[in-house]
């Protein structure tokens, strides 16, 4: 549960009466519902009044908004079901996500992942949509086996396959290997890119607090604006043909090894995604969540599966609402079922997909320079976070090898089954630094360059304890 601050500054404490009467009921009221104190918090499992509650969630949806809807855009998928696929993926979540001293679920919402677009792109490329949603089925299929393993076991592992020089290397190249897609948009219509990216780039500093952290919505809508007088909308006939009210596009996927072969290695991603977003909620609400770990990758791995299997995009944990959850102070996950129920709402108003598919190619280039520029940037914070010592050819060179390879796009075919840049860079930056590892350990050296595993975590233990004295 949510630990009560010490006002002398001491330690959180969780008492245990409170983690049982809890436990029997849904969100507790916090205070009237109605107003916070300076210091105070609304907990997971607490709310403000139903009317207050509504108001957060629709700031989670636009908070997410800004990247949702952009990676439907941008790999050809039906926008709404999308958008449909993210409330439901929601919903989905924060119900897997109970338990381990969590009974109403951990806040999250699940958007679609940029991770995604590169390797679903080519997958389409040589068959449709479908295939491509053959790979981000499998994909969410991989992601929930490993949270059931996790969840078992413990996420110890994980941190041995893939430490910090690895995953930070792994999501790195991702931004680069989409590189050519945001300068190929931007050299399409200049003058909007232009005007869009400098609207992003002004208002992030600019305004203050939550308008801040929604500039690149903003930043859509200033391009949107100085694409109409240039005759580069082409709105009026999707517009006139869609209705107000229905349900979106449905699809479902065709058998593509090649499409498995090409979107499966992004778990690798996911996987560094839902982990970072456990620890950050961990952090914000002084909790240790490492436990809930297996959990989450099982709720964005079900979560994908469900997109995969009906014409949606993959999904992950979304860190644009942890600026949310910063900014208000209230962690409450019926706030989330709000907005996941507010993007199934959406979702079924056509209307409203047609002005998204509207957009100019000017604006997205604008927006994915900076966004995709973000994801590689985010490769080097993992390293810089996790203090990565580059001096160590073993971490330098895997990195070195794994980017080189996502940025270049190399690809190898083999009859059907074919990997581009992300699946060879992430395999190749695994596997290089695994044999690098090794030889350093047992070669001449005699370990002087070998990295040891990190120690495994007590937390397992404690919570075990924990749950024994609750019980």
């Amino acid at each position: 549960m949510y630990p009560h601050r010490d006002p002398d500054g001491g330690p959180p404490t969780i008492s245990k009466c409170e983690v049982s009467n809890v436990a029997t009921k849904l969100w507790t009221v916090k205070g009237d519902g109605r107003h916070l104190g300076p210091n105070e918090v609304v907990a997971p499992h607490e709310r403000l009044a139903w009317g207050r509650t509504v108001s957060i969630g629709a700031q989670h949806v636009i908070a997410m908004f800004g990247a949702t809807f952009l990676v439907p855009i941008l790999t050809g998928f039906p926008p709404t079901t999308t958008i449909f696929f993210s409330g439901v993926g929601t919903i989905i979540f924060i119900l897997m996500t109970r338990g381990y001293g969590q009974p109403l679920g951990l806040p999250s919402y699940t958007g679609s992942s940029f991770a995604f677009i590169s390797p679903v792109i080519a997958a389409k490329t040589g068959g449709g949509i479908g295939a491509a949603l053959c790979g981000i089925l499998a994909a969410g299929a991989v992601l929930f086996l490993i949270g059931v393993i996790v969840d078992r076991f413990g996420a110890h592992w994980i941190n041995v396959v893939m430490p910090p020089a690895v995953t930070g290397a792994v999501v790195g190249l991702i931004g680069l290997n989409l590189a050519p897609v945001a300068v190929k948009n931007f050299q399409e219509q200049p003058f909007t890119a232009f005007i869009t990216l400098l609207a992003v780039v002004v208002f992030t500093v600019l305004l203050p607090g939550f308008l801040g952290r929604i500039s690149i919505l903003l930043g859509v809508i200033v391009g949107y604006l100085v694409a109409i007088p240039q005759g580069q909308l082409d709105l009026a006939k999707s517009w006139d043909a869609a209705a107000w009210v229905g349900f979106p596009e449905f699809q479902t996927p065709t058998w593509s090894l090649t499409a498995i072969g090409l979107i499966v290695p992004v778990v690798v991603v996911l996987i560094a995604e839902n982990t970072g977003h456990i620890k950050a909620v961990g952090s914000m609400t002084g909790q240790n969540l490492d436990r809930s770990l297996g959990r989450a990758y099982m709720g964005d791995g079900a979560a994908t599966m469900l997109a995969g299997a009906a014409g949606g995009s993959g999904t992950t944990t979304y860190a644009e609402n942890i600026g949310v959850m910063a900014a208000t102070r209230v962690y409450s996950t019926a706030a989330y079922l709000v907005a996941g129920a507010t993007g199934i709402l959406l979702a079924m108003i056509p209307k409203f997909g047609a002005l998204i598919v509207s957009i100019p190619i000017g604006v997205l280039g604008g927006v994915t320079l900076v966004l995709y520029g973000l994801i590689a940037v985010l490769g080097g914070r993992i390293w810089v976070e996790n203090n990565v010592d580059f001096k160590n050819p073993v971490n330098l060179f895997p990195a070195a090898i794994g980017m080189i390879v996502g940025a270049a796009d190399m690809t190898w075919k083999s009859g059907d089954l074919a990997f581009n840049g992300i699946a060879l860079g992430t395999f190749g930056c695994i596997l290089t630094y695994h044999v690098m590892n090794q030889i350093a350990k047992y070669g001449p050296g005699r370990g002087e360059l070998y990295i040891a595993a990190p120690p495994k975590s007590t937390y397992d233990d404690q919570v075990a304890v924990a749950e024994t004295e609750i019980n």
